[in-house]
């Protein structure tokens, strides 16, 4: 009984160190905070169950991420998700800083991209993995990791960049 109380209380602790980055990477691959306490209580929920065996190999952060962004693709593929949200709740002040608008620019083109490129993206640029990490955490090769992020990208600027300046103010070259 005492074992399977330290590997809940290591769990617990776990938990507790990564939640907050679980959640906002959740948040990223799918743009709905609702979803993404979702995804996190769904990748949590997975996590628990393999917990020994992965707390043994060391391996938890590699196998949580893992478990989030399969999570979340396998989550855009289903019929629910086809519903639409509308842009603003009524009861929710608009932000008057700009960055906070930059950042719903950049949340919005991201939650346009196919899940594959969202979570190369998210997984690069995001977590700031390697190529190769993030090749093997999607279970892809590294060139289509690299093609999968170069669509992504040019997608991206696509959409945040008007007038030759992008979100960010900076001159588009």
């Amino acid at each position: 009984m005492a074992r399977r109380t330290k590997a809940d209380q290591a769990f617990a602790a776990y938990v507790v160190a990564r939640r907050r980055q679980l959640l906002a990477t959740a948040y990223l691959l799918c743009g709905d905070w609702h979803r993404a306490e979702d995804l996190v209580q769904t990748t949590l929920t997975k996590l628990y169950q393999a917990w020994p065996g992965v707390r043994c190999k060391g391996t938890e952060d590699a196998y949580v991420r893992q478990v989030l962004i399969r999570t979340g693709i396998d989550a855009r593929r289903r019929a629910w998700n086809r519903e639409r949200t509308v842009d603003r709740l009524p009861d929710l002040p608009m932000a008057e800083s700009r960055d906070v608008e930059q950042r719903e620019e950049i949340v919005t083109a991201l939650a346009t991209l196919p899940p594959r490129q969202r979570a190369t993206i998210v997984l690069r640029f995001w977590l700031d993995l390697t190529v190769q990490d993030t090749a093997e955490e999607l279970g892809v090769s590294p060139g289509t990791v690299k093609s999968q992020t170069a669509k992504a990208l040019a997608s991206l600027r696509d959409r945040l960049v008007t007038d030759e300046s992008t979100v960010w103010g900076e001159s588009h070259v």
